[in-house]
Parts: C-alpha cells; structure tokens; sequence
C-alpha cells in the first residue's frame, strides 16, 4: 500500500508517505531530513515524513493533497531514503484506488436495520465485500468504489475494516464524497449511467465533474 500527501499552505514542503494504517504504540527515528514512523511491537514501517521533498521530487508543484506517485518519484524516494541510513523499502503500487464497480449481490446486514452487505465486482474482475449505508443500493448499478488505499477528497483514507461485525473491503462512494460538481449534499451512492465507463475501469474524475450538469 501507498498513499502519499503533500499540502504546502499546511505542512509545508513536507511529503508524507503511508504504508500501512497507525498502531497503537509507535515509535520515530529521524536521519536527515526524514522521519520513519514504525510499529514498536513489530518494528514495521508504517509511513515516513520526508522534510524539503521539493528537492527530491521535482514534480510536486501545484500538488495539495494526494500526490500521485510514479514509479521514478518511488526511486527517488528509496535513494534518499538509502542516503539517510534508512532501507529504501517503499514499493511502487500501480493500483487504480477510485473505479467504476458493479453491484453483483446485495443483502440485508444481520445486525442493522439499514446497512446492506454488497458483493461489488471491480477491476480484474475481483469482487469485494463491501458494507454500505446509501438509502440508494441495489443490485444491478454502476458505481464508483474507493477501494483500499485509497484517500478521499477530505483526506479519510479507506482502510480494511468492520461495520457492525461484518468485514467490509472498500466504499461506495457518493458525489458528494467525490466533491463533484452540483452533487446532491445527501447521502446516495453515486449510481453512474451505464455509459460513463466500464466495469474496472479507473474513475475518471474530470468527466466525473458533468454528471451532475
């Protein structure tokens, strides 16, 4: 997993690299001008904060929030990475995080009144269980799933987890939760129209912008 935030008017030129979700007790070590978070327990990387990225990364300008990395920016990040005495251990992770997804299945959650426990096709085929509170869901709908590593527009990052017992791997997201154009401010999955892409396909957010025209 990769996901990385650059917000110059908040951080600063600071580059923040996530491998993998917080644990309870952490530790930090700094070299340079690069901070590596780790589990205590484990002594796993969980994300590093790389201080002065700008003179790392030569493309980070006009980036304010997520910042897509190529597999060039994950070399560069390892060499200095390498540089500063630590292993340059972050993997390049090609993954589309925002796809169109199909609803295959949908089924009443065993423990809530309103949640509906949905088995949603994406790419490859891959099909995700994925728990979902839109008033909207059906089976037989289009719709746009943040999977796993994903960070939405307000910063949330999807992470592997449970909803009143039941594992969920994903979300489905809304406009509004896409920050879309004239999206409606309630909660509804954003059910696509049935030519705006293909099953799989990575979510274009530009065109996404005229749904609601």
């Amino acid at each position: 997993m990769l996901i990385a935030s650059y917000n110059p008017k908040g951080t600063g030129d600071t580059l923040i690299v996530i491998l993998r979700p917080d644990t309870k007790e952490q530790k930090q070590e700094i070299k340079n001008d690069i901070v590596r978070i780790s589990d205590v327990e484990s002594n796993e990387t969980l994300g590093y904060n790389f201080f002065n990225a700008s003179q790392i990364l030569d493309d980070l300008e006009g980036v304010n929030g997520q910042a897509p990395l190529t597999a060039t920016d994950v070399d560069k990040l390892n060499s200095a990475l390498v540089a500063a005495g630590f292993t340059g251990d972050i993997e390049f992770d090609p993954e589309p995080k925002f796809v169109i997804g199909y609803v295959k299945k949908m089924e009443d959650h065993p423990d809530s009144d309103h949640l509906k426990v949905t088995i949603t096709v994406v790419d490859g085929g891959k099909e995700l269980q994925i728990v979902s509170g839109s008033p909207n869901m059906a089976e037989d709908i289009k719709v746009v799933v943040a999977k796993v590593g994903a960070m939405m527009p307000d910063g949330l990052i999807i992470w592997p987890g449970k909803l009143r017992g039941v594992e969920s791997d994903g979300m489905i997201v809304s406009g509004r939760e896409l920050r879309l154009a004239n999206a409606p401010q309630k909660k509804g999955a954003l059910i696509l129209p049935n030519d705006f892409g293909e099953v799989g396909d990575t979510f274009d957010f530009d065109k996404g912008q005229h749904i609601f025209d």
